[in-house]
């Protein structure tokens, strides 16, 4: 339930709203809005009692929330939520973020090398595995606490942004130590334990859609994370499983607008899963630009067929270059940015 209070409505009723709430033994969150402020009614068992809000001071009228998510939805929050970052990059604003990298990080020499061209072509966020959950066993796995240190390097000499998967609810802790953004992957999107420590973690959190996961599901995934006290969610879209053996994945761009009319949280797209085929990752990231995401997540390597982990579908430098610039058309026709570069010198590297 959202108590939607009037647009003149002074501190100290809001606050009165905030307290009859939790004396009735809900959790309230006030959200200041461009015209007014709303209130939500965390943990409504159905059971409110509508009396006791609708006739205080300040009060213009109450909602209920119809979808089976709450906090994520549009009825509770109009506004797009934009997640800044500590280099200044916003996802889900007018600027389109760009996040570039490899699959995992091998080593200190290859992630600065990569993180250094990828700055120097506009890129904001540096993705790489540090902890990768593979298919098969005897698969590269990453290099665990090393590739985070490494990754923090990196964002000490390009003043990237990080944004790194978590594991296990275990793990999670050690990875926030590290990342800018801490990713939950497509596997472990309904891993309700993860999902439930990210939202107590503190940082941004970037939320994949299962394999097989319908929208509503990613949707009441974000929930457990915002439930926990955590705003800062990016939904991202990396293809889902179909019957086509063509591609990797389908990448369903109609999640996208889907997604954007049901939440207000950012949402982003992944070619480069979506397809698993490196030929189709720059066509579907234009695609994607075009569909309305508010960014992209491409995996990049400068030595792709040598690439321990997905070479098939990396980029190589000089493709990611390219559609650097094809995707800034697109964005500005359709009335978007293309993120503004880092400002400041770069460090050498050694």
């Amino acid at each position: 339930m959202l108590v939607v209070m009037n647009h003149d409505a002074t501190d100290a009723q809001i606050e009165a709203v905030t307290a009859q709430i939790e004396a009735m033994g809900y959790s309230a969150r006030p959200m200041p809005g461009k015209q007014r402020t709303t209130v939500g009614v965390v943990g409504n068992d159905g059971r409110v009692d509508e009396g006791r809000l609708q006739g205080m001071p300040g009060v213009r009228e109450l909602i209920a929330v119809t979808r089976p998510y709450k906090q994520v939805s549009r009825e509770w929050c109009a506004d797009d939520t934009v997640v800044r970052l500590s280099n200044g990059t916003e996802i889900g604003g007018v600027e389109l973020a760009i996040m570039a990298g490899p699959c995992a990080v091998e080593g200190e020499a290859e992630i600065l090398e990569i993180a250094h061209q990828l700055r120097a072509m506009g890129a904001t966020i540096l993705r790489g595995g540090a902890f990768k959950p593979r298919s098969s066993p005897y698969s590269f796995q990453g290099l665990g606490v090393e590739g985070l240190i490494m990754l923090a390097r990196a964002r000490d000499e390009t003043g990237m942004a990080i944004v790194t998967e978590a594991l296990d609810p275990e793990g999670l802790d050690l990875v926030a130590e590290y990342a800018d953004v801490i990713q939950i992957g497509a596997r472990n999107m309904q891993n309700y334990p993860l999902l439930r420590r990210a939202g107590r973690s503190g940082k941004p959190i970037l939320l994949k859609r299962g394999m097989a996961a319908t929208i509503t599901e990613l949707l009441l995934a974000a929930e457990y994370i915002l439930a926990e006290g955590n705003p800062n969610v990016i939904l991202c879209e990396r293809g889902v499983r179909s019957f086509d053996s063509h591609t990797r994945n389908l990448l369903d761009l109609t999640a996208i607008p889907v997604v954007q009319s049901l939440s207000h949280l950012p949402i982003i797209a992944d070619p480069s899963h979506g397809t698993g085929v490196r030929a189709k990752v720059i066509p579907m990231a234009r695609a994607a630009v075009a569909a309305g995401a508010h960014g992209l997540m491409i995996e990049v390597h400068q030595d792709p067929p040598n690439a321990l982990s997905d070479g098939v579908q990396s980029l190589y430098p000089e493709q990611f270059a390219e559609l650097m610039g094809q995707i800034g058309v697109i964005a500005e026709a359709i009335g978007r940015d293309l993120v503004r570069p880092l400002p400041g010198p770069v460090v050498s590297g050694t």
